[in-house]
């Protein structure tokens, strides 16, 4: 007994005089690390973090997709595809749920939904005002992290749970993570940071999950854009009857109008990449562009920024102020003509479409659909099919004999009527005048991928392909293409109510909406 009373006041001795000495040190690390991210005023202002990102489990080179949100005060959604599997993990505030590879979907009970809860805590709260949320932070030492010198904290929640956070020595960002989440152990690196509306996201991720490894390349980061609610929830269904393909695509293909209408309230940024191979693999030209843009009658109204990360001469600027005006009059004249024709059609009975363009009927002719299912892609509930040639149906014209040789898979959102990701490739060489003009190679592929914005529409995020062609029976092309679109923002397209000549504004700056009057210059999001 007295030997309980001597330990006692030892240990509260211990914890009086010797933890804050741990504390002030690991605050200190973390308030390094707050001004490296962007200033505890950027991070206090953190309302909703979304990543999305193409993933590769190690040791395969099959591609796959990585979505991370966040909406504060507690909400968190992880979604890892990758080598067929597909595994999912979200708390919504109330409670913790995750699909499991085979498709199974329940709710986390005990250990583990604590454990998803102090996740949801530590990425909302990006380690900003920890004792007011009552997180224990210790400093336990100097580290290395893949040979590099790092500052090791470790976080203890209020239930117990507990966090190894490594910071880097120099640039005092994260460079990795250790944590137990839903009762598996994580190890997650970071790497290559850029700043997205003033705050520092890692674009090299590397999760090391259980027994598996994930590398990830980020693909597009918004900070404070709207996130719904429904994306934490748990999903519907996936037993529910399926809907009538056709009528499922008529919709579909219906609603493109109305959708073409709101995509009329955004302007953006693009940013283009294409990279050129020899036979041996090895670069041989490489290229970026940075375009502004904003939609018109459907049509996407480009403006070049940027040529390789250099802004454009005087000279150029003038140059692209024209083409962009030239293309606002071409398509507002192509409208005029499609409205009237479409218009004399009506009136005759008749129902008038462009042969030439690639419409959804042209799908259902030459392709079948198998194993449709229900899924959650990017935080939403989507129907998705695969798709691949019909080998009854014989092509009519070039239109179908090139969606004839494609073959691949689509994600459909059902509310929004609106095609969420596509992913295709040419099961076939695909030849253009007997393949002298031209010839696709077999294999070519391509990546189309759309995110909900502000709970109303599907707007595009990124583009990837990877071309083989041969040109005129000579010239062999390798390119790999990939696009970016973000920064959306709101835009008035009913500024644009004149055509005339160029104002003398630069093209390159981001463009402003013009006043009524003779000279559209490319418009300025909101």
């Amino acid at each position: 007994m007295r030997k309980s009373i001597l330990i006692a006041p030892s240990l509260i001795l211990v914890s009086l005089f010797g933890s804050p000495a741990h504390a002030d040190e690991a605050q200190k690390v973390i308030d390094q690390y707050l001004k490296a991210v962007g200033g505890s005023r950027a991070v206090s202002h953190l309302q909703t973090l979304s990543i999305d990102g193409s993933v590769v489990a190690i040791g395969d080179a099959a591609p796959g997709t990585y979505t991370f949100k966040i909406k504060r005060p507690n909400r968190l959604y992880l979604e890892l595809r990758a080598s067929g599997e597909t595994f999912i993990e979200s708390y919504n505030g109330k409670s913790a749920w995750h699909q499991a590879p085979d498709g199974q979907i329940s709710t986390l009970l005990g250990h583990d939904a604590v454990e998803m809860e102090a996740a949801a805590q530590y990425y909302n709260a990006r380690l900003e005002s920890l004792a007011k949320r009552k997180v224990g932070a210790a400093y336990k030492g100097e580290a290395q992290v893949r040979g590099r010198p790092a500052h090791e904290v470790e976080l203890t929640y209020p239930t117990g749970v507990q966090w190894l956070v490594f910071f880097d020595a120099e640039s005092h960002l994260i460079l990795e993570e250790k944590a137990e989440i839903a009762g598996i152990p994580r190890e997650i690196y970071y790497d290559d940071y850029r700043p997205v509306n003033g705050l520092k996201v890692p674009y090299k991720i590397e999760l090391i999950r259980g027994t598996g490894g994930y590398a990830v390349n980020v693909t597009r980061v918004t900070v404070n854009e709207t996130v719904g609610e429904r994306v934490f929830d748990f999903p519907m269904k996936s037993q529910v009857k399926l809907p009538d393909l056709k009528k499922l695509f008529v919709q579909l293909d219906a609603n493109q109008k109305q959708i073409d209408k709101i995509k009329e309230n955004y302007a953006g940024t693009r940013i283009e990449e294409e990279t050129e191979y020899d036979k041996s693999g090895k670069v041989t030209k490489k290229e970026a562009r940075e375009f502004s843009f904003f939609y018109l009658d459907g049509e996407e109204i480009s403006t070049l920024m940027k040529k390789d990360g250099q802004d454009l001469n005087e000279s150029e600027q003038k140059k692209e102020s024209e083409q962009t005006r030239k293309r606002i009059e071409e398509v507002q004249k192509q409208s005029k003509k499609r409205e009237e024709k479409e218009g004399k059609a009506k009136a005759q009975g008749k129902d008038e479409k462009d042969a030439d363009e690639p419409g959804i009927e042209v799908f259902l002719r030459t392709s079948q659909f198998v194993n449709p299912r229900r899924e959650r892609f990017r935080g939403q509930d989507v129907l998705v099919f695969d798709f691949e040639p019909n080998p009854e149906y014989k092509a009519k014209n070039l239109v179908e004999r090139l969606v004839k040789e494609l073959a691949g898979v689509v994600w459909v959102d059902e509310k929004a009527n609106d095609v969420a990701r596509l992913e295709a490739y040419f099961v076939g060489d695909f030849h253009l005048g007997g393949g002298i003009l031209a010839s696709v190679q077999k294999g070519t592929s391509f990546v189309f991928e759309q995110a909900y914005l502000n709970n109303e529409v599907w707007l595009p995020t990124y583009e990837e392909a990877h071309v083989g062609a041969r040109v005129m029976l000579v010239k062999g092309l390798k390119l790999n293409a990939i696009t970016r679109y973000s920064d959306y923002k709101r835009f008035n397209v009913e500024t644009l109510n004149s055509i005339g000549k160029p104002k003398e504004a630069p093209a390159a700056t981001p463009p402003t909406a013009p006043a009524p009057g003779p000279a559209p210059t490319p418009p300025n999001p909101k």
